[in-house]
């Protein structure tokens, strides 16, 4: 049985096979997970934001997943370089990364919000593990793609327990 390839174009391609600023930042000034445990995709992003302008100067990736899980980590961390984190809060969706990377089969239009969602989270996660209050800009409730995040994680959190019962069986 052969399977039929999704219908990519050669930006998402290109990215996925020449993915920008993959890997591990050891200086991260902030980390954040992302995962879809239906397809299996996972994102982890690292953020170096400069703390007196709050702009983000670096930003990396590591991501277990799909062409277009790979390809949408990879050019959100090209779009938000050099951005202040309200600008990148404001300004990134999952419908502006699916139209920079050329556009998505509708099937792996998550793979966009799954990365947007490792963003915000990250931007969440800088100004609560400091301490600090949320900037006005910054809604108190969590994003559709912050949500879809959590809900996947939380997913798998769920799934793993109950698997580690039915290991300890055999």
């Amino acid at each position: 049985m052969s399977r039929i390839p999704l219908p990519y174009n050669p930006k998402v391609m290109d990215l996925f096979r020449n993915p920008k600023n993959l890997g591990k930042m050891d200086d991260a000034t902030v980390v954040a997970v992302a995962g879809n445990p239906a397809c299996g995709d996972m994102i982890t992003f690292y953020l170096k934001i400069n703390e007196a302008t709050q702009v983000i100067d670096k930003a990396q990736f590591e991501s277990y997943g799909c062409a277009a899980n790979i390809a949408t980590s990879s050019i959100v961390t090209e779009m938000i370089k050099g951005l202040t984190l309200e600008k990148a809060w404001t300004d990134i969706t999952w419908k502006k990364v699916t139209e920079e990377i050329g556009g998505l089969p509708s099937v792996k239009f998550h793979c966009g919000v799954l990365a947007v969602g490792a963003l915000k989270r990250a931007i969440r996660q800088y100004f609560t593990q400091k301490g600090a209050e949320l900037p006005s800009w910054l809604s108190k409730e969590l994003t559709f793609e912050e949500k879809q995040a959590l809900e996947e994680e939380e997913l798998a959190k769920t799934l793993s327990k109950r698997q580690k019962p039915e290991a300890e069986k055999q």
